[in-house]
């Protein structure tokens, strides 16, 4: 499990674009490719929920899709290892096959999964989900790019 400072040691997100809470399983070995399974809490303070609409708030799909995006990351660091992911940045470069199946509320504890499916020349690729209560909210496959920070 990592916790929300370990998770700030891998992305360069910070509030209020920081959408991972927490990382409750990473799964290095699995049969079909790595996995993840981490954690957004969404509550009404949420800056977003102030226009994304008034007397009837949702989370932009937008930011679901980066949510997901960002633990798709945080697994393509992992698999890098802490040394090589300390000097890499993932840009968020497509998403396919998006699918919004129901809406995410104030009060939702989404839980987003994401497994490795592919690599080649920096270009990562993912499938993901974003569930609440064990119902998939949205999918995608979300492809990120590899890139070396300069100042490394």
């Amino acid at each position: 499990m990592h916790t929300i400072q370990q998770i700030q040691e891998f992305l360069p997100h910070r509030y209020p674009f920081l959408l991972v809470d927490r990382v409750n399983e990473i799964d290095l070995e699995a049969e079909d490719g790595a996995t993840i399974c981490a954690l957004k809490n969404v509550t009404i303070n949420e800056e977003f929920f102030n226009g994304h609409f008034p007397g009837h708030p949702i989370m932009p799909g937008v930011l679901t899709l980066e949510a997901m995006a960002q633990s798709a990351g945080i697994l393509g660091l992992t698999m890098l290892g802490y040394e090589q992911a300390a000097n890499t940045l993932y840009y968020f470069a497509s998403a396919d096959n998006v699918r919004f199946k129901q809406p995410i509320v104030p009060g939702d504890q989404v839980i987003l999964e994401s497994r490795h499916i592919s690599h080649r020349r920096g270009i990562w690729k993912f499938a993901c989900r974003a569930l609440v209560d064990d119902k998939v909210v949205c999918s995608a496959d979300i492809v990120c790019a590899e890139r070396q920070l300069e100042n490394a």
